[in-house]
């Protein structure tokens, strides 16, 4: 009986060695610190759509500026101490979330209004500007008020609070939903919609290029922007630095000043 014991301890001391050996530590499979791997990598990779000028959008030499382009510089700046260490990637709004969620990028800027929804999904820095949803129309449109738009077709880009707002606002309205805001703007202008309705710094372009189009002087809703990023503890030390330079960029004036060159705003 004694050796059977003996047998049987030495057993469970090679069982649990095993165990030790092969099973995973307790942080293992935790995630590397994002800020941390930013600092390292050198780049900071910056989820931006392209299709919202004056924020977002190709010049002529084929690179992507804008307000938000110019944020992530700055961004890029704070963390990295150099306003060029930044990769844009591009998104649009019916996918950044997921990119941002996924790590596929590291950080978004896109216009992105902050709601209790798109927190159960990413985690957002404080606002770092605020807008209003408007609708645009065609300058000779009988259009006055949004409760106009009741039986009239809306444009609407998918993925964006706009969409819901407006199924609240006139649920009587026709949606119809578009992936970028030019295809919008293009039905718009051809008579396939009555009004496109978005955040009117956004729409503010069209106003200020084209004068056969204009914006219903009323704002049906505030849109906070934040900066939108992957959820968990691996990302606390990244919010805790896009905060810092937000607070930084307005205590230096800079984002009024960013405003003021894209003409954000009508």
């Amino acid at each position: 009986m004694k050796k059977l014991g003996f047998t049987l301890v030495l057993i469970m001391l090679f069982l649990t060695a095993i165990y030790v050996f092969l099973c995973p530590k307790k942080d293992e499979f935790a995630e590397n610190d994002l800020y941390d791997e930013i600092i390292s990598r050198g780049k900071i990779r910056v989820g931006i759509n392209i299709d919202s000028k004056p924020f977002g959008f190709y010049d002529e030499q084929g690179n992507i500026t804008g307000y938000d382009a110019d944020l992530g510089h700055y961004i890029a700046q704070y963390i990295l101490k150099n306003p060029e260490s930044v990769t844009f990637i591009p998104v649009t709004p019916s996918n950044r979330l997921i990119k941002a969620s996924t790590g596929e990028v590291d950080i978004v800027i896109s216009t992105v209004t902050i709601t209790p929804q798109r927190q159960e999904v990413v985690d957002f820095s404080i606002p770092y500007d605020t807008a209003g949803q408007a609708v645009l129309i065609n300058a000779n449109s009988g259009i006055r008020s949004i409760t106009d738009l009741g039986g009239q077709s809306v444009g609407v880009i998918f993925g964006t609070t706009a969409e819901k707002n407006m199924r609240h606002l006139v649920p009587t309205a026709n949606l119809l939903g578009f992936k970028t805001y030019g295809d919008a703007y293009t039905a718009l202008k051809q008579g396939k919609i009555n009004a496109i309705t978005s955040d009117d710094t956004i729409l503010s372009r069209y106003v200020l290029s084209d004068s056969t189009v204009k914006m219903l002087p009323k704002r049906y809703s505030k849109e906070p922007y934040g900066i939108a990023f992957k959820k968990g503890s691996s990302t606390l030390k990244l919010k805790e630095n896009l905060n810092y330079a937000i607070k930084d960029m307005q205590q230096k004036n800079i984002l009024p000043r960013l405003r003021k060159k894209w003409g954000v705003g009508v």
